[in-house]
Order: structure tokens, then C-alpha cells, then sequence
């Protein structure tokens, strides 16, 4: 009997691609056909707890799903001689979904039909992510489950989070200073695209990834019985401090939410690495220089790259939390700041990138110019002085003579040399970094008054 459903049309779509298309530029092999077999939620007594309990909540983080499916497709489908005005259409479109919210959660499919298409595991990865956030919110909502059982009821989820799946597909337990430099994307000529030619839309990706985490730290000092309040005084935040004043960067699990990592590092790295391949994501689909199926050969090599793989749980505590009390009904001047840990971990990569991608060293001047081209390729938008593009374009335009790896710029491949010392370089310094302190969860938190932590 014929599959009638849209699951099903979606799926004779992508045979028929599968069909037809071959990968270009010498990768050379036609799409196979992907299963899209889904697996359902780990079923507890929990389920559906955030839904009921936190109703509005739940749908705001709808409407931010929302921008995050469909920005896919305005990326690859418009333009990019009219990023400007994309950026400042769909800001627009994207804030009536954050002060009308959606009843419901969409999948990403729903508003990005064609890079679902193209690249169906890149959505396959999110939706099962965004599965995690439901099942561990849950979990924190559910006032049946005593508060010194919450890390075992979040810890069944991380297991069947990383079980249940596709290798590959669910996101790595161990922090971004481990996947990313796995990922090896510093030198790819689509680094910071989204960021710096779509400033306006990214801004509010980097609302939505405070928004999550603080929702977390919310329930974290709520304890069972006071989240409504909690959370209500972090709704209030985001509509009047954080959208009209947006942060100047991703803000990591660690800063926003650092009981909640203390707790489980292995649910607050997951989530940083999902937010870190949305970027990575909407910059490769924002670069025109390559085809479809190039994006989707590079996709697939970053998806696998910064997936979960067995041992990186040796690794799931190793950061360090800059501000471990933090209020999330706060929103002090460090937050909003364009500089923090995610900054921090992009220029310890590229400090142990630049002797091995200049030999024979750097002068003075062109070391300072590397380092004022990083910090404004780093920041919203194009500013003055700054030389458009990716960082790659960049180094190159103020420090000629540039060697580059094989694999640094290809689609699809990995600088393999380069992945290895950085990996090493970075292993190396784990080894003297203090694991993160578990935080104690057999005394239930009470809501207090809110403080704000300044640095």
C-alpha cells in the first residue's frame, strides 16, 4: 500500500533527488536515499509536564523553532546580494512568532521544505536535539519527581538521548573546546556568514540560546514548588531587556545556566554543540560559492564531526563556568557582551592554528592585524576596517602568504593535520583543567530575591 502521508510524499521526494542528483567538484558519488525512520519519546510520567505546567514558555520556545526552521531555506533560496533586506524582513517576520507564540512545536521540515530535501540528516539532528530539550524540561517541570532524583531522571534521558539513534546523529556530551576543534571549520571560506551578512536575524538566534538555558537555571533555583514564578520573571526578562538589546554573541550552557551544567554536562554540552551547528548551519547554507550538494558533503562531515563519539564523556566536565551564580532573571552588561567563552575558545584555536599556517612567523604588525581581523570577524555585522567575508578572506588580505592545510577550505574534507595538533594541543591542557564541581541536589532550592552577578 502507498504511503500517503507527508512523511511519506517527503520520502519518495528525496528518492527521486537521490535519482538525479550527483555530487560536483570531484566527491562524485549520487545521494543516497535516507531513512527517516523516526524514534519516538522515552515515555516517563513526566511527559508533556512542561506543556501543562509552563504553557506559555513552551510555546515561546515553539515560535523561536519556528525562525530556526525557516531561516534554512530563505538562506539557501534567496539571494545573497539581498541579505539585507532578508535580514530585516524575516527579524521582522521571526518577533510577531516570539509576541504571538504558536500553540504547538513545528519539526523542522515544516518551513524549510527544500533543505530537507537536500540534507534531511542536518534536520534529523536538530528535531532529535529539540527532543532532548523537551524530555529534560519535562523532567524539571514535573513536581511528582522529589528534587533529589531530578539527575537520575535527566541522566535516562541523556542514555536514550545517545542510544537511540543514528551514529552521528545525536550531538556530543563533551564541551566545544573538544567538538570544534574536531570540526576544523576555521579556515572554510563560509565561517561567520550568517553572523556577519545576517546580523539581524542572528541576533535573535542568540535571544533563543539564552532563552533555553535560562528557562534551565529558572527551574534550577526554583526547586519544585516556586518554577511559575521563576520562569514568569524570565519571560518578563527576554520581552524587555534581551530582544529589544539583544546579546553580541552565543552564550554558552556555562554561563547561563551553570547549576543546571553542574548537574548534568552531559545535557548542557549537548545543547551548546546543537546551537553551535544551527550557526555553522545557516553560514554554510548563506555561502554562494558552492553547490547544494558541496554544502551538503560539508553539512554532513561537521554533523559527524561534532557528534557524540564513545569517550567523549571523559571530557564532559571540562570547562570552567565564568559566573557560577548567575540570576537568569538578570540581564547584567557581561551577558550582552560580544566577548565570552565562546570567543575565548575561537582564539585559543587560532592561536594554535597561526605556526602552523605561518611557518615562518608573523610580524608585529600582522599579528596585531590577525587579531583585530578575528575580534570583528567575531562580532555582529561588518564593521569599519573589517574586511568582508570569512576569517579565511580576512587572514589572507592582512597577512599574505598563508599555508593551507589540505582539506582547510574543500567541502566536505577535513584538515586533517591541523584537527590533530589543535586536538592534542587542547587534550593536553584538559589534563590540568579541574573537572566542574557536581552541584548537591539533595537540599531543594527556595525562590529567592534576584541578584544580579556582576563579573
Amino acid at each position: 500500500m502507498t504511503d500517503t502521508s507527508r512523511r511519506g510524499f517527503l520520502a519518495r521526494a528525496a528518492g527521486a533527488l537521490a535519482a538525479t542528483a550527483t555530487l560536483s567538484s570531484g566527491v562524485g558519488r549520487a545521494f543516497a536515499l535516507e531513512q527517516r525512520n523516526e524514534v519516538g519519546f522515552l515515555k516517563g510520567p513526566y511527559n508533556l509536564a512542561f506543556f501543562y505546567r509552563h504553557n506559555q514558555a513552551y510555546r515561546i520556545g515553539a515560535g523561536m523553532h519556528f525562525f530556526h526552521s525557516k531561516q534554512h531555506d530563505l538562506l539557501q533560496l534567496t539571494r545573497f546580494e539581498d541579505h539585507a533586506a532578508v535580514d530585516a524582513r524575516f527579524d521582522k517576520e521571526a518577533q510577531g512568532w516570539l509576541r504571538d507564540p504558536p500553540a504547538t512545536e513545528p519539526e523542522m521540515p515544516y518551513y524549510s521544505s527544500y533543505v530537507d530535501r537536500a540534507m534531511h540528516t542536518l534536520f534529523r539532528t536538530i528535531d532529535w536535539t529539540h527532543m532532548h530539550h523537551e524530555q529534560t524540561y519535562d523532567v524539571m517541570a514535573f513536581r511528582e519527581i522529589p528534587w533529589a532524583e531530578k539527575k537520575v531522571w535527566t541522566d535516562r534521558a541523556v542514555e536514550y538521548y545517545l542510544s537511540m539513534q543514528t551514529p552521528g546523529v545525536p550531538r556530543s556530551v563533551a564541551p566545544l573546546e573538544l567538538t570544534m576543534r574536531r570540526a576544523g571549520i576555521m579556515m572554510k571560506p563560509y565561517l561567520n556568514y550568517f553572523r556577519n551578512f545576517y546580523p539581524l536575524d542572528q541576533s535573535l538566534f542568540y535571544v533563543a540560546h539564552w532563552w533555553h538555558p535560562a528557562v534551565y537555571e529558572a527551574q534550577m533555583i526554583a526547586g519544585n514548588r516556586d518554577q511559575e514564578v521563576a520562569i514568569r520573571a524570565v519571560q518578563d526578562t527576554m520581552y524587555r531587556d534581551v530582544l529589544p538589546d539583544r546579546p553580541g554573541r552565543m552564550v554558552l550552557s556555562r554561563e547561563i545556566m551553570p547549576r543546571y551544567a553542574r548537574m548534568s554536562p552531559e545535557s548542557a554540552n549537548i545543547f551548546d554543540n546543537l546551537h553551535m551547528l544551527h550557526g555553522i548551519a545557516y553560514s554554510i547554507l548563506a555561502y554562494k560559492g558552492w553547490t547544494v550538494e558541496e554544502k551538503r558533503a560539508e553539512m554532513y562531515r561537521v554533523i559527524d564531526a561534532m557528534g557524540y563519539q564513545p569517550g567523549d564523556e571523559a571530557y564532559a566536565r571540562k570547562f570552567r563556568e565564568p559566573q557560577p551564580s548567575y540570576d537568569p532573571r538578570t540581564y547584567p552588561a557581561w551577558v550582552r557582551a560580544p566577548q565570552g567563552a565562546m570567543g575565548m575558545i575561537m582564539m585559543d584555536m587560532l592561536m594554535e592554528m597561526l605556526p602552523m599556517m605561518y611557518p615562518g612567523g608573523l610580524s608585529k604588525a600582522q599579528r596585531a592585524a590577525v587579531m583585530r581581523q578575528m575580534m570583528m570577524n567575531g562580532r555582529l555585522g561588518i564593521e569599519p576596517g573589517e574586511v568582508p567575508g570569512s576569517l579565511r578572506d580576512a587572514l589572507m588580505q592582512v597577512a599574505p602568504g598563508m599555508r593551507m592545510m589540505p582539506g582547510a577550505t574543500e567541502p566536505g574534507q577535513a584538515p586533517a593535520m591541523m584537527v590533530e595538533h589543535m586536538l592534542s594541543a587542547w587534550k593536553a591542557k584538559a589534563a590540568h583543567i579541574p573537572d566542574v564541581p557536581s552541584i548537591d541536589m539533595t537540599v531543594e532550592p527556595s525562590l529567592g530575591p534576584a541578584r544580579v552577578a556582576a563579573r
